[in-house]
């Protein structure tokens, strides 16, 4: 399915493109009967990643007993045990003893620290954000669809806000602030989903910063450091330390951190962690303990034990298997349509995505074109709140959870209805 030309298709006359438009119909008119069966719509670590950590199984050999001699089989520890703690201090840039190591979901705790923030309190005081009629969130798009998800689960409003290639939109960010009922914002800061961004120092220092420029006085930085260690590269991205910038703004209070191991160990069966302030981490304790009288202190122990001083060669392990996946579609991307001019992507360097932007109005089209041909992507809109991209252009990818074979299937499919679509989108024009 190799494209013969380096012109653009807008460039095109208008016979030489109906030509083509004919020809890569019948190319996907043959794919209707290989009843493929292609799922690329989430992000999921893949068969050959997760078998990476089956020593988890039976690594503790009988031996249940942490570093300070608590035993994890029973009740308590609501912060998780200290060995826990310190892992996500690896993790998250951060001292352990600003971190509550939890359950298995990231998912949960920024659920717990929605439900504090909006009817309880983070800082054990009058602030809690039900006291707006319509508290909002600050949403940079395209984004995170979870995020997008917890937030309308609690009744609190998306404002969606550009992301650039150094973050968040800043100017966006402060001129929304002014309104009282914007209570906090969304970030991943480092491979952020779906685009791959890293947040420039300056971004981070500004974000650092927001809570004392916004006018709600309980105002959050919500930091979903979810791909931290995701590099694909030996020289990853460097992320500034919010944590380091938040003291030094004097609003250590205002960022609240998640990560987890869910992508790094079994998906679903790891380790989350919520990092803040005293303050912070003291309200969170006092709700946490009335849903759990502990977390699974048992696999904490597991996780320790298993990445205890290889964190980073296991991760290096992850990138030698989906490295080659991103390559994969780079390459097919740019051999179908780097000279057409129909579609940018981003080439991230970590993290779990390529973020695709097509003709404005084509995305719907595009991924309804796939799915009648066995390849389902994630929906149309589905990174922008309420699943309304404005432009109807951007398409998720992601390619870690699909074989070589998949991807390379998947990936010709794509290219081929993005084509044809374009195509035909420009001859609707003339």
């Amino acid at each position: 399915m190799t494209t013969a030309t380096t012109k653009p298709l807008n460039q095109w006359d208008t016979s030489a493109l109906k030509t083509q438009v004919a020809d890569w119909k019948a190319q996907y008119t043959d794919l209707g009967g290989g009843n493929l069966k292609l799922d690329l719509s989430r992000g999921k670590p893949g068969v050959e990643q997760v078998s990476l950590s089956d020593g988890l199984d039976g690594i503790l050999d009988g031996n249940f007993i942490a570093a300070d001699g608590t035993d994890t089989r029973n009740y308590g520890g609501v912060r998780g045990i200290a060995e826990a703690r310190d892992l996500g201090s690896q993790l998250m840039g951060i001292p352990a003893e600003n971190i509550i190591a939890a359950g298995n979901s990231s998912l949960s705790v920024m659920h717990l620290v929605l439900r504090t923030a909006r009817d309880l309190g983070l800082w054990s005081d009058e602030r809690t954000w039900s006291r707006s009629d319509r508290p909002k969130l600050l949403a940079p798009v395209p984004g995170y669809d979870r995020h997008f998800v917890l937030s309308k689960h609690f009744g609190i409003e998306l404002l969606p806000i550009p992301m650039t290639d150094q973050g968040p939109d800043l100017e966006a960010a402060r001129a929304a602030v002014s309104d009282p009922s914007v209570k906090g914002i969304w970030c991943v800061p480092k491979y952020a989903n779906p685009t791959g961004c890293t947040y420039a120092d300056e971004t981070v220092a500004a974000l650092a910063q927001l809570p004392e420029v916004a006018a709600a006085d309980d105002f959050v930085v919500l930091w979903d450091n979810a791909y931290a260690v995701h590099d694909l590269y030996d020289e990853g991205d460097t992320l500034a330390s919010i944590f380091d910038a938040a003291n030094s703004a004097g609003t250590a209070d205002h960022v609240i951190q998640f990560a987890s191991t869910s992508k790094i160990t079994h998906a679903g069966a790891g380790v989350a962690f919520i990092g803040g302030s005293a303050k912070v981490l003291d309200a969170l304790d006092k709700h946490l303990s009335v849903f759990s009288i502990g977390p699974d202190k048992v696999n904490q122990l597991r996780h320790v034990k298993f990445l205890q001083g290889r964190l980073q060669s296991h991760m290096a392990d992850h990138a030698a298997i989906i490295r080659p996946k991103f390559a994969l579609v780079e390459e097919i991307f740019t051999r179908e349509l780097g000279e057409l001019g129909v579609a940018q992507w981003t080439k991230p360097r970590g993290g779990y995505f390529v973020s695709l932007n097509v003709r404005p109005g084509l995305a719907r089209k595009i991924i309804a074109m796939a799915k009648d041909v066995g390849l389902t992507l994630t929906p149309a809109g589905a990174t922008f709140p309420y699943g309304n991209d404005p432009q109807d252009q951007n398409i998720r990818i992601a390619p870690t959870f699909g074989s070589m074979e998949e991807i390379h299937a998947a990936m010709e499919i794509l290219t081929l209805c993005i084509k044809t679509a374009s195509a035909e989108q420009i001859l609707a024009g003339r």
